[in-house]
C-alpha cells in the first residue's frame, strides 16, 4: 500500500476551505484541483472560497461544497477558477469576526490560502485570532459554547502563488515558470523585427521589487543589459551601458535587447524607468529605439507543464500537513526544495522575504541578492559572466628542460 493509500479517510469528519488570493498566477487552478481531490480523497469536506478573503468575509454563496467534478477540465486552464480579489475589510477586526463566523458554522476549521506574502500573513494573523474571535460570537450570541469549543483551533497551510518568485523558502512559486515563458516568447518575436530594422529594444517585465523575471528572461535570451533592484549600476551606469551596446553593434549584431524590471532602481534608490533608458540610447547612440511593456500578458495564458505539476505536488502536501497539524503545530507554507514539496514555516519565510525589501532599502545590495537565494545569486554570476566577460588571453608558457 502506498503512503497516499493508507492516508485515505483519515480526514473523515474534518472540512477543508480553500482560496485564491491576491494577483492570479498561472498554475493557481491546478493548486485548486489537487487541494480539493486529494481533501476528498481523505475523506474531508471540502469548500471552495469565491472571490478570495472578500468570499470569506462575505460568506453566502461564495463558500461552495465542492465535489470531485467541481474541478474537472482547471487543469489547463490559466487565471483561477473561484476568483481573486484584495479585501480591505479583512484586514480590520470585523472583518476577520465575519470570516470566522463563515467558517465555524460550515465546520470548518481548515484553511488553505493560495496567494502571495501579504496573503499569508494576513492568513496567519486570523490563525493568531481564531480563539478570540470565537470568543466573541459566543459572547454575542452568534454561535453557541459548544460549537466553539469544537472548532477550538484553526489550522492554516499556504500555498505561494506568485509570478514574481519573490518568497523566500521556496525553489520556485506557482506561476513564475509560466510567466517566463510568456516573456520568452514576447522576446523572441521582437527579436525577429529587431534584427530587421536594427533596432533597439527596450522590454519592461513585471516582479514588482523582486528581479527574478528579468534576471532569468536576460540569461535566457542574451539580453545586452539588465536592471533589477537587487543590483542597480554602479554611478555613470550611462556610458557603460552605451559603450556596451556599441561594441554589440561593432561586432555585427543588428539589434539590441534591454531588458527592465518594473522595480528597477540606481544605487541611491531613485526609479530607473523605460522611457529613461529609450531617450538615452536614442540621444547618444542614434539608434531606433522602441518600448515594449510587457504588462498583464505575463499572467496570462494557459500554465507550463512545470507549474502543473508543482501545483499538483505542493496541493496534495498542503491537505497532508493540514491533516497532521496540531494545536501547537506553527503555520506552514508549502514549497519546493530539490523538486519536492516540503513545508516550511510561514512566518520565518514571511520575515525572510522583508529582509531582502529591508536590505535593499539600506542599500546592501550584495546582501539582498545573497537573500534572494542560491540560485538567484548563481544566475546573476552566470549573466554578468556570458553577457560582459571578454575572452582570456591565452598566453604561450615555454619550459626550459634541464
Amino acid at each position: 500500500m502506498s503512503d497516499l493509500e493508507r492516508l485515505k479517510m483519515t480526514g473523515a469528519g474534518k472540512a477543508i476551505a480553500l482560496l485564491t488570493s491576491g494577483g492570479d498566477a498561472q498554475g493557481m487552478n491546478a493548486a485548486v484541483r489537487a487541494v480539493t481531490r486529494m481533501g476528498i480523497f481523505v475523506g474531508a469536506k471540502m469548500y471552495l472560497v469565491y472571490e478570495g478573503y472578500q468570499g470569506l468575509v462575505d460568506g453566502g454563496d461564495n463558500i461552495k461544497l465542492a465535489h470531485w467534478q467541481s474541478v474537472t477540465n482547471i487543469i489547463q486552464q490559466g487565471g483561477t477558477v473561484i476568483g481573486s480579489a484584495r479585501c480591505k475589510v479583512f484586514t480590520t477586526r470585523d472583518g476577520r469576526l465575519a470570516a470566522a463566523f463563515n467558517l465555524v458554522k460550515r465546520g470548518i476549521a481548515n484553511l488553505c490560502v493560495c496567494g502571495g506574502d501579504g496573503s499569508l500573513t494576513g492568513a496567519n494573523i486570523f490563525r493568531s485570532e481564531w480563539s478570540g474571535l470565537l470568543a466573541e460570537l459566543v459572547q454575542k450570541g452568534r454561535i453557541t459554547d459548544t460549537l466553539a469549543k469544537q472548532h477550538d483551533h484553526l489550522n492554516i497551510v499556504g500555498l505561494v502563488g506568485s509570478i514574481d518568485n519573490d518568497f523566500c523558502g521556496t525553489d520556485m512559486t506557482i506561476g513564475a515558470d509560466s510567466a517566463l515563458h510568456r516573456i520568452m516568447e514576447i522576446v523572441d518575436a521582437i527579436t525577429t523585427t529587431a534584427q530587421s530594422h536594427q533596432r533597439a529594444f527596450v522590454l519592461e517585465v513585471m516582479g514588482r521589487h523582486c528581479g527574478y523575471l528579468a534576471l532569468v528572461s536576460a540569461l535566457a535570451s542574451g539580453a545586452d543589459w539588465l536592471f533589477i533592484p537587487e543590483a542597480p549600476p554602479v554611478d555613470g551606469w550611462e556610458d557603460h551601458m552605451c559603450a556596451r551596446l556599441e561594441h554589440t553593434r561593432s561586432r555585427g549584431s543588428r539589434l539590441n535587447i534591454v531588458i527592465i524590471a518594473e522595480g528597477a532602481i540606481d544605487r541611491a534608490g531613485e526609479p530607473i524607468s523605460s522611457n529613461y533608458v529609450k531617450d538615452l540610447v536614442e540621444k547618444r547612440l542614434g539608434y531606433d529605439t522602441r518600448i515594449t511593456v510587457l504588462g498583464h500578458v505575463q499572467r496570462g495564458g494557459t500554465p507550463s507543464a512545470f507549474d502543473r505539476v508543482l501545483s499538483s505536488k505542493v496541493g496534495v502536501e498542503a491537505v497532508v500537513a493540514l491533516l497532521e497539524a496540531t494545536p501547537e503545530t506553527p503555520a506552514c507554507v508549502i514549497g519546493l526544495s530539490g523538486n519536492q514539496a516540503v513545508r516550511l514555516p510561514l512566518i520565518e519565510c514571511v520575515h525572510m522575504t522583508k529582509e531582502v525589501q529591508k536590505a535593499m532599502n539600506e542599500k546592501r545590495f550584495d546582501e539582498a541578492i545573497q537573500l534572494r537565494g542560491r540560485s538567484f545569486e548563481n544566475n546573476w554570476n552566470i549573466y554578468k559572466l556570458l553577457a560582459f566577460q571578454k575572452p582570456a588571453v591565452t598566453k604561450v608558457v615555454y619550459c626550459t628542460f634541464i
